[in-house]
């Protein structure tokens, strides 16, 4: 069997456009992604996606290069969306200069369990701060109780690493 070659990790960001921020993450903002940016190639997300991922994928899984934020100097940080079964997510993702991961998390998306819809928004603002909103609702988007959404900050630090904010 051939060895496929590697995607350097130059071409790997070519993906992620550089946004302004601040900048809200919604379900609907992934659409608008997917049409404006162009997709990942399979090497280059088994490449710098696939061996940080803790959970198994099926061949539905989809990914989608959202933005890079802008002027984070040693280290790159950028957003990409995940779809798969009833579980879509945007994930920032940072790393160093060589493309080794230093840190990822969740900071928006959609998921259900077949009987609730738990749904969260985000907010990166120019100070890296992220500002997250989540909340539930039973079997139906009809049933969604305002009181029962919480929020949370989370901080893009210089070091690359996700830290959750007060």
């Amino acid at each position: 069997m051939q060895q496929q070659p590697n995607v350097s990790f130059a071409h790997f960001l070519e993906k992620f456009p550089e946004i302004d921020l601040p900048l809200t993450l919604t379900s609907e903002s992934s659409h608008a992604f997917s049409r404006t940016n162009d997709p990942l190639h399979s090497l280059m997300i088994e490449q710098f996606i696939l061996p940080y991922q803790k959970e198994e994928l099926d061949e539905f899984t989809e990914f989608i290069p959202c933005f890079k934020i802008p002027k984070t100097f040693d280290i790159h940080a950028i957003v990409y969306w995940k779809a798969s079964l009833l579980n879509y997510q945007y994930i920032l993702a940072t790393y160093n200069k060589k493309g080794q991961l230093i840190d990822k998390g969740v900071i928006a998306g959609t998921y259900s369990d077949g009987a609730s819809l738990i749904s969260s928004v985000a907010t990166i603002e120019e100070d890296w701060i992220i500002y997250i909103i989540s909340g539930k609702a039973e079997k139906d988007e009809r049933d969604y109780d305002a009181t029962s959404s919480k929020a949370f900050n989370l901080e893009l630090l210089a070091t690359g690493e996700i830290v959750t904010s007060d």
